[in-house]
């Protein structure tokens, strides 16, 4: 056969043409989704929701889902779905032969921020805005710019100190000058003011622990706020003139 040019020439000219057959082919399945080829027919959430459901996840989707399997934008898709008010983060891949799995991790709320109704902070002291599809009692927090997760773990931090009263802060503030205030479940006040080297915050709190169940007992009756921003010491303000409120300012 190598001696035979017109053999040769002809078994040439069918690989050729089987290899522009082929590429026809190609280009037909990975550039022509207008042809139906590969269509998507379901989108999946791999695992249980709290908050985000189905259908928004789907709506989400409807604008950004265009294409077949494989020409799909997953990038854009993923992106559509983390736009949603309980999403933190998403991911998103193709599962042959036609079906669009979704993972979304959700925000955990874990507590209010600001004065806002539907601006929260998560667990990892990140903000986002949602409205809470129950109602839970969580403390509000509030703060500087960029001060969430500092201040929820603060929070946190206080929370643990404060288990002898049996009383958790319902609302705590860090103001611009970074002094704190707290304001217990039950009504109380409990300025800590700033950070001091010789008399640190967590050393006031645990002083204002200690002293909890005395409180009650003094002879104006029990004191509204408490000044815990003495170094040895404390003081106390009753009705009449405990009229500052939590609104990180000093």
């Amino acid at each position: 056969m190598w001696h035979k040019p017109r053999v040769m020439t002809a078994v040439s000219d069918l690989l050729f043409l089987a290899g522009a057959a082929a590429l026809l082919v190609a280009a037909v399945v990975w550039g022509t989704p207008r042809l139906r080829l590969f269509p998507l027919h379901e989108i999946q959430v791999t695992h249980a929701l709290q908050e985000v459901r189905q259908s928004d996840v789907e709506q989400s989707l409807s604008d950004v889902l265009r294409g077949n399997f494989f020409t799909v934008d997953i990038e854009a898709l993923r992106r559509a779905v983390e736009q949603l008010p309980w999403v933190r983060r998403a991911e998103v891949w193709r599962k042959w032969p036609s079906r669009i799995e979704v993972r979304i991790e959700e925000h955990r709320a874990a507590a209010h921020w600001g004065d806002g109704p539907e601006q929260l902070v998560n667990t990892y002291g990140e903000l986002f805005s949602a409205a809470l599809s129950q109602d839970q009692q969580l403390p509000r927090l509030s703060g500087p710019v960029g001060s969430s997760s500092e201040v929820l773990r603060r929070y946190e931090e206080f929370a643990q100190i404060l288990k002898p009263t049996g009383r958790l802060p319902a609302q705590m503030a860090l103001s611009p000058r970074l002094a704190w205030l707290l304001k217990l479940e039950d009504g109380m006040l409990v300025e800590l003011g700033r950070e001091q080297a010789k008399a640190p915050i967590r050393m006031r709190l645990q002083r204002f622990v200690d002293y909890y169940p005395t409180l009650s007992n003094t002879r104006q009756g029990r004191p509204m706020a408490v000044d815990m921003r003495y170094p040895n010491g404390f003081a106390l303000r009753f009705p009449a003139s405990a009229a500052q409120e939590v609104k990180g300012k000093k």
